[in-house]
């Protein structure tokens, strides 16, 4: 059984810098329990296997693998499947616009300069509650305080995602994995100094699935900023950096067009070859 296969490294123009991707294609008649065995195998925060479309309009569809299970949607996954597919030679329907077909539905892509950028899927926010907040606080290190704002959000993937005063205090963080595994999906933000490259960090912890901390995540960075945007906190358009802790440079590209934020990036195919199973 034998398959094309590349690994792409997401949100950065310098390979070894992102977040990397494994990426199968042609994958309809590999099973479920196959795709998971080889997902936790590359140990990767997500591997994507392609398959062909099941819905009117769509490109191609993908699914999407971590560790330890399946997710509907994964920002970036998406990003590294569709530029893995557009580089084997996979022509959209519409130029300039790509369909993927996932667990969440349809999303659309659209081509950025050189970069791809994705609509960020529908997200559900709520308040979290009290007693989760103080614990999720204490497996940070940090003090209740320091929290400015908490959301439970949800596109697919479910994140509590905090927002703090500062870059500095979200580089600093030094989490209780053990402790953080029993509670959330965790997702932190803070503004850097006018005047930079980026002008947010954010880290993205995960233990419980397998992945303490995230180099770079796309659905984590749509849901911040569907939610610090819709409430007037972010810019419109802004630049995110993530991955610093992890001596990766990833930078995620955020612009809200209309009532549709788009989160771009670039790609780079690191390796290029076959998958024998």
């Amino acid at each position: 059984m034998s398959h094309a296969f590349k690994q792409i490294d997401v949100f950065t123009t310098e390979a070894l810098k992102g977040n990397p991707l494994a990426v199968v294609f042609g994958a309809d008649d590999l099973s479920d329990a196959q795709m998971q065995a080889f997902a936790r195998w590359t140990n990767l925060s997500e591997t994507t296997f392609l398959l062909r479309p099941t819905q009117a309009g769509a490109d191609y569809r993908v699914r999407i693998f971590t560790p330890a299970s399946e997710l509907p949607f994964a920002g970036h996954p998406t990003l590294g499947s569709c530029h893995a597919w557009l580089e084997a030679g996979g022509v959209p329907k519409t130029p300039g616009r790509v369909v993927q077909e996932c667990g969440v539905g349809l999303v659309a892509l659209k081509l950025d300069g050189a970069r791809l950028a994705f609509a960020a899927p529908p997200m559900a926010a709520r308040e979290p509650e009290p007693g989760l907040l103080k614990q999720v606080a204490a497996a940070l290190g940090l003090e209740r305080p320091q929290i400015l704002g908490a959301r439970w959000l949800d596109n697919g993937p479910r994140w509590l995602g905090l927002r703090l005063a500062s870059a500095d205090q979200v580089l600093a963080i030094e989490p209780d994995f053990s402790a953080l595994a029993k509670l959330a999906f965790v997702g932190v933000i803070g503004p850097h100094p006018d005047g930079g490259e980026a002008q947010y960090e954010v880290r993205a912890f995960v233990p419980a699935d397998g992945i303490p901390e995230d180099p770079v995540t796309g659905s984590l960075n749509a849901s911040l900023a569907q939610w610090l945007i819709g409430d007037g906190i972010a810019p419109r358009r802004y630049v995110a950096a993530q991955g610093t802790r992890l001596q990766r440079a990833g930078r995620v590209h955020i612009e809200a067009e209309s009532d549709t934020v788009w989160v771009g990036g670039s790609s780079r195919t690191c390796i290029d070859g076959r998958l024998s199973l």
